[in-house]
């Protein structure tokens, strides 16, 4: 999502003096909108763009076009925003403080879903926030230009986050802050104001660990700080439309929105704090949610439910695509079994194809007329 706030020309040149003025104010005032961390750098991509570029050459994105699909618009800010010669790369903090991760992941009967969404959708907080913050530069130095970005526009903000300094480059692929671990967000204003640059964070704290390579259940990482997304269960669950393949599907376990395996054992997120913004408190459906239940809802019950979540990204179909897969994964029971054989006819073709192989794993577990509640 971008914002254009302003783009008349400026008006005069500022001095160095007052630029790094408002260097100064910009990390205080974010701090003021609920930013934890901010920084500034050039709109040089330096060597992730070549990274980039060969992760899009070996196919990694699957089905993902956009991701390639503004070229070189994606790690070069002034050609998506013309005049740009500045990124201002901001981190919000997102854990809540009852995730339960660990709880939901070992109880086969509910539903596992990414703790980044089990709040409300963050595009809309983030951006009403870089919006208030896009505004307030502007009313101390007017006549520039601001557009700000939250995820969903063609921004290789990893890159740009690490160059401006909020953290390394782990070997989960994500960036990793030594206060923070990674569970923050992270949002952007290209402006043409020449403001000074923060030092890039250059030092790699990962050392010899491989925890997250080695934890990630379908092995998708093809070495470390490369991820094949068309193995990724985030990938799998939210961004593919159809079938998922049919040998990584034992392994998403109950995994029915994202997957949060390589930041759980990243020893990094010992130091993550709690996140105070009431809009990423869970709800309540979402927390610990039962597999059975979810499964029996109507389409309209998940577009209210979902409502102003981010997991209506998924779409209807896949929901349902996913917890069937997840409950052929499940311990065999009567309800389970029974659940399933529900959405036998269900009028979705991918919907009946996971339904008709979870069916078939329960048969393999055990006789159906053995199966005890």
């Amino acid at each position: 999502m971008n914002i254009p706030l302003s783009t008349s020309p400026s008006q005069t040149t500022p001095s160095e003096e007052d630029l790094q003025s408002l260097a100064s104010n910009i990390h205080q005032w974010a701090r003021e909108f609920g930013f934890q961390q901010v920084g500034i750098t050039d709109v040089d991509p330096g060597k992730h763009e070549e990274r980039f570029i060969q992760w899009l050459e070996n196919k990694y994105q699957g089905d993902m076009d956009y991701m390639g699909k503004h070229g070189s618009k994606r790690y070069h800010p002034d050609q998506l925003v013309e005049e740009t010669s500045r990124v201002i790369s901001l981190r919000m903090d997102y854990l809540p403080e009852d995730s339960r991760m660990i709880e939901v992941l070992k109880d086969k009967h509910k539903g596992y879903i990414s703790r980044y969404t089990l709040g409300r959708d963050y595009h809309k907080l983030i951006r009403k926030r870089l919006n208030l913050l896009s505004q307030k530069i502007n009313e101390a130095m007017s006549g520039f230009q601001f557009r700000a970005f939250v995820d969903s526009a063609p921004v290789l903000e990893r890159a740009f986050a690490q160059k401006s300094g909020l953290g390394w480059f782990g070997k989960s692929s994500m960036i990793i802050n030594r206060q923070a671990g990674t569970y923050f967000f992270l949002g952007e204003i290209f402006t043409n104001i020449p403001l000074p640059i923060d030092p890039p964070y250059e030092k790699d704290h990962c050392g010899q660990c491989t925890a997250c390579l080695d934890k990630c259940p379908t092995n998708a990482f093809v070495s470390p700080y490369v991820l094949d997304a068309r193995r990724c269960i985030s990938y799998l669950t939210i961004e593919l439309k159809g079938a998922i393949p049919e040998e990584l599907r034992p392994l998403m376990g109950n995994r029915i929105f994202g997957c949060d395996d390589c930041q759980l054992v990243c020893p990094w997120n010992r130091f993550s704090k709690s996140s105070q913004e009431s809009d990423f408190s869970p709800r309540h459906q979402f927390t610990t949610p039962d597999l059975v239940d979810l499964f029996d809802w109507e389409e309209e019950t998940f577009l209210k439910l979902t409502e102003g979540s981010a997991i209506r990204r998924a779409g209807y179909e896949s929901w349902l695509r996913n917890i069937a897969i997840a409950l052929g994964n499940a311990p065999s029971s009567k309800k389970v079994v029974a659940a399933l054989n529900e959405k036998q006819n269900h009028p979705s073709d991918i919907v009946k194809e996971h339904v008709k192989w979870a069916l078939k794993q329960h048969e393999n577990k055990l006789r159906i007329e053995d199966i005890t509640p």
